[in-house]
């Protein structure tokens, strides 16, 4: 009897050791169940947030080309009604009885283009590494020549008050800067907005030191998500550069994100004012050339 009951202790001593190891088994394997759920989920996370961000792409992407097909539009009404003015300019030019007032009005027209002439000469003035003289004389010469004019006036006052202070710089300029940033742009390409780590930045460096890249790559009719990995924006942007596409290329440079759009964000600002200024000024010498055109006498 004395050893039945020495069994059964023993027996139940084993019990609740295999209980308690049993307990101990079943906790971590729950703490590893846990674990992999959340392994899941996280991954689940990471997929979709990465085709969110692919949509928006394509989104983006949708409304820029939306948003050309309207400015295109635009342009060609623009010319459109450019062509019906200076239609009905020279109706009323014929109407005009007196010829001292046919001659007035071509004086004019002559003075608005040659102010005109100076304030594109005077954006010319830009050299290598300095932006041109400030436009703010010759802008005024031309706002002078058109103050009976709204449109001219319009036009000439739409001026950028930057180019005017301090005048903007030349494309040549733009390109020369834009290729000494190159480089560290692709010693960065790698770092968004939230990986800012030192770990990141020697990752980013590594691979731009490693990777060779086109120097130029012609840019596709129209960009797909492949297509924004910067460093294929920035092939693209230098061959639309050295072939005088600085408005390509400042959209391309536009795609540029986290620590690389950091470091062109004051090219893309000179690169934006330049063609601001480009485009007034072109607009100004067509509506100058049209107006000459208009008041210009037959024999």
């Amino acid at each position: 009897m004395l050893m039945w009951g020495m069994l059964c202790l023993q027996l139940a001593e084993l019990r609740e050791v295999i209980e308690a190891e049993m307990r101990t088994q079943l906790r971590r394997q729950a703490a590893a169940h846990t674990d992999h759920v959340r392994d899941v989920l996280k991954v689940q996370e990471q997929e979709l947030r990465a085709e969110a961000e692919q949509e928006l792409s394509s989104k983006l992407l949708e409304q820029e080309t939306r948003y050309r097909q309207l400015t295109q539009e635009q342009l060609d009404d623009f010319t459109l009604d450019m062509n019906a003015a200076y239609a009905r300019l020279k109706g009323v030019e014929e109407a005009i009885d007196s010829h001292v007032e046919a001659e007035e009005e071509a004086r004019k027209a002559h003075q608005l283009w040659l102010s005109v002439e100076a304030l594109t000469y005077t954006l010319k003035t830009a050299s290598a590494e300095s932006p041109s003289m400030p436009l703010e004389d010759a802008a005024e010469a031309v706002r002078a020549s058109c103050v009976e004019n709204d449109f001219a006036l319009a036009l000439a006052s739409a001026l950028p008050e930057e180019s005017l202070k301090r005048g903007v710089f030349s494309e040549a300029s733009l390109r020369a800067r834009f290729n000494s940033l190159r480089s560290l742009v692709r010693r960065v390409a790698l770092i968004d907005e939230s990986h800012n780590t030192l770990y990141q930045y020697l990752l980013s460096y590594v691979q731009a030191a490693l990777l060779f890249e086109k120097q130029q790559e012609v840019p596709p009719t129209q960009l797909r998500s492949e297509d924004l990995d910067p460093f294929k924006l920035l092939s693209y942007a230098s061959y639309c550069l050295e072939h005088g596409d600085l408005e390509l290329a400042a959209k391309l440079v536009n795609q540029l994100r986290g620590e690389a759009r950091r470091v062109v964000e004051d090219w893309l600002i000179e690169a934006r004012l330049t063609l601001e200024t480009r485009q007034v000024i072109s607009l100004l010498s067509a509506y100058a050339n049209a107006v000459g055109l208009g008041t210009t006498q037959a024999p």
